[in-house]
């Protein structure tokens, strides 16, 4: 009787916690298989105990036949302590109204487990309207629209753009942009551009059908501002966000939140308080709030095609966890407000995924194709037809965005020297445009999916740079060559800044923030952040020292380690980097980071750059060390064909 007692409590608490888990912690795969089978032995513990009892009541009953002392009962105040103890820890009991109550408890979490499991197969959003602003320039700016019409409309929307300053002069009109061809073979999907715009220059833009007329939605104009326009030296002030990973209602609350996605939520509080009271403008001379920030510049994990459940590899599968994004009143208080720039990782996919130069691996393509139609075509175009990485700059800051994925190396591939993660065209895309924005931008950041830093631990080691020695360090022996560059990386669902030292005493530092998630799990009580490096490199460190001869420079050696935390900050479900470049004064460029957790400020940091010397050689191969030149031999790269 008290094994019976113990085990079906132990089972009843197991199942509770790792309800708990799935919901509120972690939306472990490892669910699926161990809470079905958990309730089902926690009921089955149950009903052997009450049959158990019976028994053994049945036998006591028919033992003592004539004794009619009735033994007492216990107080009814502590029998209702005592029921409310055993329904907490799980214990069956004599008490019917115990076990009910039990059994309701486990099939309300295992239905609240399996709502949120089950919601993308039954929530296709096929039905969702959107449109947004994707890649800007100084003379355009994608535009994204989807609008499943009728099979007896011309499947065809029109843009109509106009300044937006042109309210406050009586001047409506709009002026005929581009068309967009939808069709339900790209889901009702599709990008143009708008071209002939001033740089620098608040425009706005609607939707209307063939006949010219406005379409409902969008019920406002989507606004959006022109980039500067890089040839003028005027130095940027700009700020844009940086973050990646999200679930829709994760941590789990309920039915009602399923497409909530509340990390957006608390950024669209930050960028644009007035993003909760956004209407219909009254008339045609009323405005609407600007944003506080540039652009969105998200890393990877939009959709989560594995977790908690993998979704299948059919096209339509991975097209409709971005269709339920997009549904998402969250996700719209940001996307019809800021352009938004994608890179993608491996839950795009399936977790860790390796490309291998393959693009017939399953399941890439159909992966790829809802990729391309929702995100990668509203992207900068990249510098190769077809390709998913791409570059672009705002003012004198420049970008350059990485594909982590597609080209990797199998892990099959022991030899660590000739295993790459971009391949050789995009390494070469890489470098070649490291050494134009050399002398054409102040700050420069390379932007990876996957951490750069080898200090994490577990699957970091072999699915983040860490896995990939020769090339990782071929770049930062690169990056330190060139003044002012930042990595920005996401994926681990954690924060950190990251700095690198060269071992050359003219080594520029190299800095990483790493910022996930944006809204989606963290684990508590667990680091996996080394605080640095074991690897030490030599700087020479030069000092002034007042000496018999008067004040002279006296050099000495220390030893720093390669790579040294200055910050991390592991906990928290909703994190966002707030990045302020600031160039204006051209002998003291600024750089600014403000990470938040949470919706509160966590972590501040300022950096002053070095001024840009537009007299550099525009070459990096110039800086490019013989021990380089050897690396690049031995994984196969010829580089005098682009240094």
């Amino acid at each position: 009787m008290t094994i019976i007692t113990s085990v079906t409590a132990v089972i009843g608490c197991s199942y509770r916690l790792l309800c708990f888990i799935f919901l509120r912690v972690i939306p472990t795969r490892l669910a699926q298989p161990l809470l079905p089978l958990l309730f089902s032995l926690h009921a089955l513990g149950l009903a052997i105990y009450v049959r158990t009892v019976q028994a053994c009541d049945q036998c006591a009953t028919e033992t003592k036949v004539g004794f009619n002392e009735k033994t007492p009962s216990p107080p009814r105040a502590r029998k209702r302590y005592r029921d409310l103890l055993d329904t907490l820890i799980c214990l069956p009991s004599i008490s019917k109204r115990v076990n009910l109550t039990n059994i309701v408890i486990n099939i309300g979490l295992l239905i609240a487990a399996a709502e949120f499991a089950f919601t993308p197969f039954f929530d296709n959003a096929s039905d969702v309207v959107f449109t947004r602003v994707g890649a800007v320039y100084p003379d355009g700016a994608k535009v994204v629209v989807r609008y499943p019409l009728p099979p007896s409309q011309n499947a065809s929307v029109s843009i109509l753009w106009r300044e937006a300053a042109r309210r406050s002069t009586n001047d409506t009109r709009w002026q005929q942009g581009p068309a967009v061809n939808l069709t339900q073979d790209l889901d009702w999907v599709s990008t143009a551009k708008i071209e002939g715009l001033w740089p620098q220059t608040s425009y706005e833009y609607i939707l209307a059908g063939n006949d010219q007329t406005p379409l409902p939605y969008p019920p406002y104009p989507i606004q959006f501002t022109t980039f500067p326009d890089p040839r003028l030296d005027t130095g940027t002030d700009f700020h844009f966000v940086v973050s990646s990973c999200i679930t829709p209602n994760f941590p789990y609350r309920g039915p009602s939140y399923r497409n909530a996605i509340h990390g957006f939520d608390l950024l669209a509080s930050k960028i644009a308080p007035s993003h909760s009271t956004l209407h219909t403008p009254a008339n045609d001379s009323e405005t609407l709030h600007t944003p506080a920030v540039d652009f969105l510049l998200f890393l990877g994990d939009f959709i989560y095609a594995d977790v908690p459940v993998y979704i299948g590899d059919e096209k339509e599968a991975y097209r409709r966890l971005y269709r339920r994004n997009y549904q998402s009143p969250s996700f719209r208080k940001i996307y019809e407000h800021i352009p938004i720039f994608h890179t993608y990782d491996d839950h795009e996919i399936i977790n860790n995924y390796i490309g291998e130069d393959n693009d017939s691996k399953i399941p890439f393509p159909n992966a790829a194709d809802a990729f391309k139609i929702y995100t990668a075509d509203a992207n900068y175009d990249s510098v190769h037809n077809g390709q998913f990485y791409y570059q672009f700059q705002r003012g004198d800051a420049a970008f350059f965005v990485m594909d982590t994925r597609r080209y990797r190396s199998g892990m099959e591939d022991s030899n660590f020297s000739t295993r790459s993660m971009l391949g050789e065209l995009q390494l070469s895309a890489l470098l070649f445009w490291l050494s134009e924005v050399n002398s054409t931008a102040t700050f420069k950041f390379v932007v990876s999916s996957v951490p750069f830093t080898t200090l994490w631990s577990h699957d970091a080691q072999f699915d983040s740079w860490a896995g990939f020695p020769s090339e990782r360090r071929l770049l930062l022996d690169t990056f330190h060559s060139v003044p002012n560059v930042f990595i920005l990386s996401g994926d681990r669902h954690e924060f950190a800044a990251i700095q690198f030292n060269g071992e050359d005493v003219k080594s520029h530092p190299v800095y990483e923030f790493s910022t996930s998630p944006l809204s989606m799990f963290y684990i508590p009580f667990v680091r996996t952040l080394a605080p640095r490096s074991k690897e030490n490199v030599t700087r020479m460190r030069v000092e002034k020292l007042q000496t018999e001869n008067g004040t002279e420079l006296v050099g000495f050696t220390q030893e720093v380690p390669a790579e040294d935390v200055l910050k991390y900050l592991p906990i928290g479900n909703y994190k966002w980097s707030d990045i302020r470049v600031d160039t204006t004064n051209a002998s003291k460029p600024l750089l600014y980071l403000e990470t938040f957790i949470d919706g509160a400020s966590a972590y501040n940091f300022t950096i002053e750059g070095s001024p840009l010397e537009k007299d550099l050689p525009v070459a990096i191969g110039a800086s490019v060390t013989d021990s380089l030149r050897e690396i690049f031999h031995k994984i196969g790269l010829t580089t005098n064909r682009w240094l």
